[in-house]
């Protein structure tokens, strides 16, 4: 991975991070203050809707820092390797998690006239594209056992080789 596209990504990550943390500092509140407007019949939505929003703001972070080890392993040349399963299997369990935060999001708002049922459909499908990714990810993390099997054994053949020689 060249250098300008390692720092191109971490520049990305900072922006998200930065922009993550403006969100859970400003917004979550402003939003949290909004939501006291709510009417009777919609007042129990308040603390799961902010919880949920904060959650999934948790999850970007999350994401957002696993993938920065793993840019820097792949920098160091230590990416094939087991430490790399660990950061991988994170965001694999952080993108599910994410796919059932936008799913309870939608099953929140299902009930009722507050919301378009059109906008818990889409709700349901971000949900599945958000579990696709995850999905992604973990044929990505095949990928990357393969190669790490690989480069062990094109280790152990260099040892071997080294030996005979």
């Amino acid at each position: 991975m060249g250098k300008l596209t390692v720092l191109a990504l971490r520049a990305v990550l900072v922006a998200l991070l930065a922009g993550s943390l403006f969100v859970q500092t400003v917004m979550v509140p402003l939003l949290a203050a909004d939501l006291e407007d709510l009417g009777p019949e919609s007042a129990h939505l308040r603390i799961p809707l902010l919880v949920i929003v904060f959650l999934g703001v948790v999850t970007v972070q999350v994401v957002a820092v696993c993938v920065w080890r793993l840019v820097t392993m792949v920098r160091h040349n230590t990416v094939f390797s087991h430490a790399a399963f660990r950061y991988v299997h994170i965001v694999i369990g952080t993108f599910v998690a994410a796919a059932l935060l936008v799913f309870a999001l939608a099953v929140l708002l299902a009930p009722g006239e507050a919301v378009a049922p059109g906008i818990v459909l889409l709700l349901c499908g971000g949900s599945l594209a958000v579990f696709g990714v995850a999905l992604i990810v973990l044929v990505l993390r095949m990928l990357l056992a393969q190669a790490v099997a690989r480069d062990a054994e094109a280790r152990r053949m260099h040892a071997e080789l080294e030996e005979v020689i």
